[in-house]
């Protein structure tokens, strides 16, 4: 293992050997500006998050509910580039010294270019990309380029994805196994369920990847939940819906996605 892939995979395996689940934010870039989206990072790992997705904004994001749109669309609309992703990540990572990846669907890559993407997002010292809509059986390309880089790729797994299908997916990804909780878009729900425990215990048995749980964790009682039977929480509607509720006060923001890390940081450390 190279480049920044080992400190996610350190990372991860310090918080297993802590005996607890890693807490892992997901803020887009570029939201509610550049600068503030940098800061929205830098908090939420003062908080107490281990890792942080950064979202590159889509101008179609249909694996999003309502939260993330609205924030990609005000993102977008102040006119964020995939330069500014970069930016993001570069200015976190230094600050903070851990380990930042970027998450998007795969049109954007594409355009810019694989290659460029890769070495780019190495350069800013990023650990990966999660990209939850590339197929497996497409991503020879990226992988490659991840690869020769020491990026972590991460692949989304599904309730709905067959025991055979999760060994074929896990096997091609590095880094975690990104498993959704449930079908149906991100956002906060009242109840993770027990889909994700499921689809836990059926990935871990193909794979020695940590495998994380995103899709509708919103508080420490839900994270705690989860820890209980995951490597990793991941949190993102719930941190975006504190900045956009701070309604332009960048400061009540930040304070509010600085309180809630701390609240999930707490909550993985007491697994239910």
């Amino acid at each position: 293992m190279s480049g920044n892939i080992q400190l996610l995979s350190d990372t991860l395996a310090a918080a297993r050997a802590e005996d607890r689940a890693a807490l892992i934010a997901y803020l887009p870039a570029g939201f509610p500006t550049v600068e503030g989206g940098i800061e929205a990072v830098k908090a939420a790992f003062d908080g107490g998050a281990d890792v942080v997705e950064v979202g590159l904004p889509h101008s179609d994001p249909v694996l999003d509910g309502p939260v993330i749109q609205t924030a990609d669309d005000i993102a977008l609309r102040g006119g964020v580039r995939i330069a500014d992703v970069l930016r993001t990540v570069r200015e976190a990572h230094q600050a903070t010294g851990k380990p930042v990846l970027v998450m998007t669907y795969w049109n954007p890559v594409d355009r810019y270019g694989v290659a460029r993407f890769a070495a780019e997002l190495a350069q800013a010292g990023g650990a990966g990309c999660i990209l939850p809509d590339l197929p497996v059986e497409e991503s020879e390309a990226w992988r490659a380029a991840a690869g020769e880089h020491g990026l972590a790729t991460v692949f989304v797994v599904a309730p709905s994805s067959r025991d055979e299908r999760l060994a074929r997916i896990t096997a091609a990804g590095s880094g975690f196994v990104y498993a959704a909780s449930l079908m149906g878009v991100t956002g906060t729900r009242a109840s993770v369920g027990e889909q994700a425990a499921d689809l836990v215990r059926r990935t871990k048995a193909g794979t020695d990847l940590p495998v994380c749980v995103g899709l509708g964790v919103s508080n420490a009682a839900q994270a705690a939940e989860v820890a209980g039977f995951a490597d990793g929480v991941i949190v993102g509607s719930a941190f975006v819906k504190r900045l956009l509720d701070a309604a332009g006060d960048e400061a009540a923001g930040l304070a509010a996605v600085r309180a809630l890390a701390a609240e999930l940081a707490e909550g993985v450390r007491k697994r239910a």
